[in-house]
Parts: C-alpha cells; sequence; structure tokens
C-alpha cells in the first residue's frame, strides 16, 4: 500500500499534515494565519461547532444524490473552490492546476485576480469546467468593464467583486517575518478598492449582463442593499479572518443575511468549512454554495491537482456520510429543521476540525 506521501491520503487531516511538511515556514503562515489576534479565524470555526444535528430516522437512504446546480449547470457538489492569491506558492502551476482539478471533479473555482498564471491561461487550464473570475479593482469603471470582457471571452460563468478589502490588514505572522507577498508589495491602483462603492455596483448591473458575486457581505443591511441593486449572487465572507480581526464567523451571519435578502439573490458561504459536516450545516441555513480555502490549498500543496481532486473525494465521502445519517436522500430536502444550537465541546482554531492532527511546535 502506497503512504501519504505517495498519494493514498484516507482522511482530510493527512493532506493537512502533508501540506505541512512541504511548505517552508513562510508560505504556511500565510496559508493558515489571519488578521492580528487570529479570532476571526476561530469564531468561524466555533460558529459551525457550535450547531448540532437533528437527523430524521427509518428513511431509504440507499441512493443519495450529493448533485447541485450551479448558473444552470449540473456540479458534484454544492461547494466551489475559493479564490486564493498567489496560489503559485503553494505549486507551481498555481491557478491553472487548482483549475484543472475543480474540472476533473466538476465543482467551481473561483480564480483570483492575484494568482497566477493569469486569467486566461487559467480558464484555458479548465477547460468547460465551471468557473468564476473574482476581481481586486485596480481601476475605474472601465477597467471592471475591460475585465469583465476578458472573462466572457474565456468562458467563466460569472463575475465576482471583492468589497471587503478597502484596507489591507495586517497579518501578524507575516508582518513578524517581514514576509510581504509581491502582489502586496506592489500597491498600484489600491485606491480604486478603497473608493469602491454602491455606485460601481449599480454602474456593474447597468452595463453588464454577465452574473456578478459580491463577495464580502458581513451584515443584514449590505446584503439587502446588494440584492436591492440586482446582484445575483451576495457572497457572506470575512476574508477567512484575514481582514477585519474580531469579525464574527460566517454562519453567525449567515441567518440574517438569509433573511435581508429574502429570495432576491442566491447566497454563497465561505469560512472555516473544513468537513463534509459543515457543507450540510451551510446548505441547512440557506446557503446555495459552500465555499472552500485552506483545505484545498492544503491538498494542492500535497499533490497538486490529484491532492486537490483527494480533497474533494474525500469531502463528498464525509457528505454522503451526513447526509444519509441525517436521513437526507439529498440536498433538496435539508433546512433549518435539521440542525440546532449547540455548546461547542472543543476549543475552536483554524485545525480544530482535525483532532487526530499532530504538527508539533510552530504549526
Amino acid at each position: 500500500m502506497r503512504n501519504e506521501a505517495d498519494g493514498d491520503y484516507l482522511n482530510l487531516h493527512e493532506l493537512v499534515k502533508q501540506a505541512r511538511l512541504k511548505l517552508n515556514q513562510f508560505a504556511w503562515d500565510y496559508l493558515v494565519g489571519g488578521a492580528e489576534t487570529e479570532t476571526t479565524i476561530a469564531r468561524n470555526r466555533l460558529a459551525l461547532d457550535s450547531i448540532a444535528f437533528r437527523p430524521r430516522v427509518l428513511v431509504d437512504i440507499n441512493e443519495v444524490d450529493k448533485t447541485h446546480s450551479f448558473f444552470g449547470r449540473k456540479i458534484r457538489l454544492p461547494v466551489a473552490l475559493a479564490p486564493v492569491g498567489s496560489l503559485e506558492t503553494f505549486e507551481p502551476g498555481g491557478g491553472a492546476t487548482a483549475a484543472k482539478a475543480a474540472a476533473e471533479f466538476n465543482v467551481p473555482i473561483i480564480v483570483s485576480s492575484v494568482t497566477q498564471p493569469g486569467l486566461e491561461a487559467v480558464a484555458q487550464a479548465s477547460g468547460s469546467g465551471p468557473k468564476v473570475f473574482q476581481l481586486y479593482v485596480r481601476g475605474d469603471d472601465d477597467y471592471i468593464g475591460d475585465v469583465v470582457k476578458r472573462a466572457e471571452d474565456a468562458g467563466y460563468d460569472a463575475f465576482c467583486i471583492t468589497v471587503d478589502t478597502a484596507h489591507y490588514s495586517r497579518r501578524e505572522r507575516d508582518i513578524a517575518k517581514r514576509f510581504r507577498k509581491p502582489w502586496r508589495a506592489d500597491n498600484t491602483g489600491m485606491e480604486f478598492q478603497g473608493g469602491l462603492n454602491w455606485k460601481n455596483i449599480e454602474v456593474f448591473k447597468a452595463r453588464h449582463k454577465m452574473p456578478l458575486i459580491i463577495k464580502g457581505i458581513a451584515t443584514g443591511e449590505d446584503a439587502d442593499r446588494a440584492s436591492s441593486l440586482g446582484v445575483d449572487v451576495v457572497y457572506v465572507s470575512n476574508h477567512g479572518g484575514r481582514q477585519l480581526d474580531h469579525g464574527r464567523g460566517s454562519m453567525d451571519v449567515l441567518p440574517e443575511v438569509m433573511a435581508a435578502v429574502a429570495g432576491r439573490s442566491k447566497v454563497w458561504v465561505d469560512g472555516g468549512f473544513t468537513r463534509g459536516s459543515d457543507v450540510l450545516k451551510g446548505i441547512a441555513l440557506g446557503a446555495d454554495l459552500v465555499v472552500i480555502g485552506r483545505l484545498y490549498v492544503y491538498g494542492l500543496a500535497s499533490d497538486g491537482a490529484n491532492g486537490v481532486v483527494r480533497v474533494l473525494e474525500i469531502l463528498e465521502d464525509e457528505i454522503e456520510e451526513c447526509l444519509a445519517l441525517c436521513g437526507l436522500t439529498s440536498f433538496k430536502d435539508i433546512d433549518r429543521t435539521y440542525v440546532h444550537p449547540a455548546p461547542p465541546v472543543v476549543h475552536a482554531g483554524v485545525h480544530s476540525a482535525f483532532p487526530l492532527l499532530r504538527l508539533g511546535e510552530g504549526y
């Protein structure tokens, strides 16, 4: 039998461990770290850990359908890969490698504008796979329009604008080591992200037919405004705890966003989702899609495209098990009645979902 280093991963924590063994301290801290005290990271997990299931029994679960829809396309799971900057730090092919894996497994990838090898090359690697292009704004409305045109021509299904990075955060793991990513050191055009406002969203919706996703919504008030402007997807996110410290966990935010949106927009969510049971919790509380970030990067760092696919395969196994044990045969039937508030039983942290993980000092 092959060992972990040869790619025979049987549990998600094995890929986390292998990623740690392969990455230097700079890359590892950039991946797992957050802003200042990293409280928001912990609250992401705490919010998920504070939800328990209310399973149904005596249901025929011999056939479980895990598929979902994505802008009219059938996908394998209600899961997408998050836009992660500088993926080339973790594997030389960067976004192209991740996109190839996502297409092979048939889940969407959201491609960051600050990852290599760039918009067109990543789209080419993805082929006909489902994909979204995510933009950090570095110019005016005409600049945004030019990028939208490129994304349309390259075959992206939708366009995402991140709105929670008006000011760059203090990521103290990086600061302490004097570590600056190349795109962080080059601040050209940052004033456009800082000046981004609701008028820009109005202009986008007036000029472009491409579906628009707004990433970084953290309140019902902003969700309501986005939906009122015709935003197609309200994406609940706190940037994985990497922007505002002492923010709320995403799953604590999700219920008020669902209430504010009131069916006018789809809702996506990320923030600490690392197990199949987490995905069910997100869908149960109303999200249309759950987005994973650090989790798939562990796979990318461990074993390239094969590692990303393996992460998704294990996640799929966990999802099927959880659906079946909750008495569900598909995601169509899950709702809030399948979950219940509960006190957490573990100390929340970036890796608290993996009780068997042993990384040692300096993780």
